[in-house]
């Protein structure tokens, strides 16, 4: 992984994003404005979610946030949770490091853009696999901290990140404890490039089953998810192109425009 810096962090009176995780607004901004930029966005990081999942099967997300994965994912036995307490969430209050959930309980469990949140990453991974069966799915999107990336994090002081932790490790915290929507967008890497230290700390949990490279000009032209900021919008012929284009960055040069990965991890 290419790095400007190793270690990029910056308080909340810096950030320079909009209504910064108030997913009460960015529903009503979804839902009102009916904007096409996040809609396709969205689309592309839950749709694939589908190939992955059967017609019966029982699954939840974990760390919600504003729910937009009920408009893509199929399944009808799906659920949202989240630490919150939002009215569009199924289970409220739901610590993804110790949901509460019984053992066994779930045939997948999705988890987009959470995650980079998590204080101990190692105790959610244990989490997750208590609670999904046998041959269970956890499905994952996440951040790749590309230089572009890493770029529009400086720009943006938008929760930035730091290579220098042992993101295996559970008594220091990757990211802030008292803050659900704090972030540090290197955690992924920690997690997934080394795959020989993947394999000692979460081998005999899970086996990685599908990951593939995704999104640059979409996710930067999109506006934001949750938190906000400028975008020029488009309509989806022009948004198809720019998709296009994504591609073929993403394809031959992930160290510098790639912005978002996709994982499928198996239960062991």
């Amino acid at each position: 992984m290419i790095k400007f810096f190793k270690k990029i962090q910056f308080s909340n009176d810096e950030n320079r994003m909009k209504s910064i995780a108030n997913t009460k607004i960015a529903r009503e901004l979804y839902y009102s404005s009916n904007s096409k930029n996040v809609q396709f966005l969205l689309n592309k990081r839950f749709s694939w979610m589908n190939n992955f999942i059967e017609e019966n099967d029982v699954g939840i997300e974990v760390g919600s946030g504003a729910g937009f994965s009920r408009e893509f994912i199929l399944n009808k036995n799906f659920k949202l949770s989240d630490l919150g307490e939002d009215d569009h969430l199924d289970f409220k209050n739901i610590d993804a490091q110790s949901t509460g959930f019984g053992n066994d309980s779930f045939d997948y469990v999705i988890a987009s853009n959470m995650v980079h949140h998590i204080p101990f990453p190692i105790k959610f991974f244990k989490e997750m696999n208590r609670i999904l069966k046998k041959k269970g799915k956890l499905i994952i999107f996440e951040s790749y901290c590309s230089l572009v990336f890493q770029l529009a994090t400086i720009l943006m002081k938008h929760e930035g990140f730091d290579f220098t932790l042992n993101v295996w490790d559970e008594r220091e915290p990757k990211s802030d404890e008292t803050n659900a929507w704090h972030g540090n967008i290197a955690v992924p890497h920690l997690i997934f490039d080394d795959r020989k230290k993947f394999e000692e700390n979460l081998g005999k949990y899970f086996k990685i089953e599908h990951e593939k490279f995704t999104e640059c000009l979409i996710f930067l032209n999109s506006g934001g998810v949750t938190s906000k900021t400028k975008c020029i919008p488009m309509n989806n012929f022009f948004l198809n192109i720019l998709h296009r284009i994504d591609k073929i960055l993403v394809r031959f040069f992930p160290s510098i425009f790639c912005m978002g990965r996709q994982l499928v991890l198996t239960k062991n």
